[in-house]
């Protein structure tokens, strides 16, 4: 048994294709295997694939037709016999001591996951700045969500971390499986960090998150009902295991209500009135059924909430509100931005980065 199997889901990515497959058979843990579950690409990725594969005997190929990013992962997921399972996106790159490092400190902590900080990197400045976002003092130390609820607010960054295999399997735990490719790593994300006792984080950061890759999910705004099929599925999820709901309901509920707005900000304008619909029909029942109580409304106005389900127009006027502060954030940050936590300081002029600690 390898001691981790590393996922690469594929589709169309021939041009970083060879940095990706290059940084993981170079790993300085040699006892992995790479399982690369090629979606139907119609490049030059599955001949890259098999070349690497005559190279490589730990690199198995899995080819399919074209399915969906959660249909890959879930195929990989089956075929994967290591301890542990990674996943690394196949436009992104990885440093060499990744999964040894990671693996020695799951196996120091018996831990069900362990999860990296990781780069912003852009690809034609080849520039690359840590993103900061795991916390010095919840690092290098055991942790789970019961104590520590703020951990569903982490960017899903699902390739930055490592799960033990049985952990999910156990728990059921796979992808929601979905055409296309967008926010399938949040319902994923939110089933593990519930279910898990032992979380490990480190703010070490190896992973190299392409920002540029104009294919990527991540920078499509047609995609605009994907984050309603990922919470629903947490909600199914939760109310098959009443002890999650209960610890954790209402503070899902909070997540959703905020990612549903910043899901406005982002998608084209031809679909606002269509999400508007679906964000306040969710609240609403939420509301009805009595499951928003007083966290929830500690986070987020019931004022705002009300006139969401009674008052859609009007709520209208708080989205443009939003939008309007939004685009002078943006502003500003292309300008100077200075960001500062527990793990990390950085100042950024003119798009430049001047000073970077931790």
């Amino acid at each position: 048994m390898p001691k981790i199997s590393i996922i690469v889901p594929i589709y169309n990515v021939e041009r970083y294709l060879r940095d990706c497959l290059n940084s993981l058979i170079n790993q300085t843990l040699s006892d992995i295997e790479i399982i690369c579950v090629n979606d139907g690409s119609t490049d030059s990725s599955p001949r890259i694939l098999e070349e690497y594969a005559l190279k490589d005997s730990r690199i198995k190929v899995i080819n399919k037709e074209n399915s969906g990013y959660g249909a890959s992962m879930n195929m990989g997921l089956a075929a994967a016999e290591g301890e542990y399972i990674g996943i690394v996106e196949s436009d992104d790159f990885v440093k060499a001591n990744m999964y040894e490092d990671l693996y020695n400190l799951a196996k120091e902590n018996n831990a069900d996951v362990v999860k990296s900080d990781w780069y912003c990197y852009w690809t034609d400045k080849k520039e690359s700045r840590k993103s900061g976002k795991i916390s010095f003092f919840k690092s290098n130390k055991i942790i789970n969500t019961c104590k520590y609820k703020d951990l569903l607010k982490l960017q899903p960054s699902i390739w930055s971390a490592i799960y033990k295999r049985e952990f999910l399997e156990s728990n059921n735990i796979k992808f929601l499986e979905t055409p296309g490719a967008s926010y399938q790593d949040t319902s994923f994300t939110f089933k593990v960090f519930m279910c898990a006792p032992k979380i490990v984080l480190t703010k070490d950061a190896y992973v190299y998150y392409r920002q540029d890759n104009i294919n990527s999910s991540c920078n499509s705004k047609d995609k605009a009902f994907a984050i309603c099929d990922e919470f629903d599925e947490i909600d199914r999820f939760m109310s098959n295991a009443p002890e999650l709901q209960k610890e954790f309901g209402e503070y899902v509920y909070s997540i959703q209500y905020r990612s549903y707005l910043e899901t406005m900000l982002r998608i084209d304008e031809k679909y606002i009135n269509d999400f508007l619909n679906i964000y306040s029909e969710t609240f609403k029942n939420l509301y009805e059924n009595k499951l928003l109580g007083k966290y929830f409304f500690s986070k987020n106005k019931k004022k705002d909430l009300l006139t969401l389900i009674n008052k859609k127009e009007d709520f209208l006027a708080i989205y443009y509100r939003a939008l309007k502060q939004k685009q002078k954030r943006e502003k500003r940050q292309r300008l100077i931005s200075i960001r500062c936590n527990s793990s990390r300081l950085s100042i950024v002029i003119f798009g430049k980065q001047i000073l970077e600690i931790g």
